[in-house]
């Protein structure tokens, strides 16, 4: 077991964020954003200069957080805006040695309404397929898009993407309905969502956070372990299986990226929180018996 973590929420700074990885005694970033952008978004000369920082702190990128087909990109929206990412993100992959990419299966539409599942099929097979052609591995996350609607809808894609992988988010089930079952919908149960699907698991994000109130409300994070995400049950269970990929912290206990206006952010206060959340991190596997490697 590996340790990871999305470092933009420490800090835009790239320095930052590599400061923050080493006062944890980590070597690797969950690379996403760098300054205002996704790393597949930066220009070229920005993008060069960031892998070179990289390479001269000796820190890995095991995991390269991409846009593709994320919950802000509608199904019905032009798909050569996607095609164009990945043309982006792959050359940049291959230049950090990163060998996941972490897409989705576009936004949900309102429940209800047309889904248009056989064009996401249709989709992600060519998203799956340009990424294996350059040796490198697509895995869907179950996030706020089509995918997350429950673990059925999760495996239809699995059924129907041959090659997909899964990163499974320990906190996203906790605020989102379980639209397998019947009217009204229930709350997804994070370990059932994980028994589910774990066996297509390579990558496994951890946030922890509290059921809302009801449906559509931001959920309250929590420091690892102390939420209602059953983070320790699902790494216990993941531990007994031999799960060997890496573990990624994504905290959101400082809301980052649900701040519309970043000149509001307490960086300091994000900082400190990142590196007291990896630390608790690593208290929680300490606490059921998983050596880091």
């Amino acid at each position: 077991m590996k340790l990871t973590g999305f470092a933009d929420e420490a800090s835009r700074d790239l320095d930052k964020q590599i400061a923050a990885t080493r006062e944890l005694g980590w070597s690797c970033i969950s690379a996403r954003m760098v300054g205002g952008s996704n790393l597949h978004e930066l220009p070229e000369d920005e993008f060069a200069r960031v892998a070179d920082r990289l390479d001269e702190a000796g820190i890995h990128i095991p995991e390269f957080g991409s846009l593709i087909g994320n919950w802000g990109k509608k199904i019905t929206g032009d798909f050569d805006v996607t095609l164009a990412e990945i043309d982006r993100a792959i050359p940049r992959m291959q230049r950090l040695g990163s060998k996941i990419v972490r897409v989705m299966s576009f936004a949900q539409e309102p429940w209800g309404e047309d889904q248009h599942e056989a064009e996401r099929f249709r989709r992600l097979r060519e998203i799956v397929s340009r990424f294996e052609a350059a040796g490198l591995t697509a895995a869907h996350e179950n996030c706020m898009n089509w995918g997350g609607f429950s673990a059925e809808h999760t495996l239809r894609l699995i059924e129907e993407v041959p090659g997909l992988k899964l990163v499974f988010d320990t906190g996203n089930p906790v605020f989102q309905l379980d639209r397998s079952k019947s009217e009204p919908f229930p709350w997804q149960d994070p370990f059932a969502f994980w028994e589910s699907v774990r066996e297509h698991v390579i990558h496994i994000h951890i946030k922890d956070c509290r059921y809302p109130e009801t449906e559509g409300v931001e959920p309250v994070y929590t420091m690892p372990g102390e939420g209602e995400a059953k983070v320790a049950q699902i790494l216990t269970d993941a531990k007994s299986r031999g799960y060997d990929g890496y573990i990624a912290i994504e905290p959101h206990v400082a809301t980052v990226f649900h701040v519309k206006d970043q000149s509001q952010v307490d960086w300091q206060q994000c900082y400190d929180s990142y590196v007291e959340y990896g630390r608790k991190m690593e208290a929680l596997l300490d606490s059921i018996g998983w050596a880091r490697s």
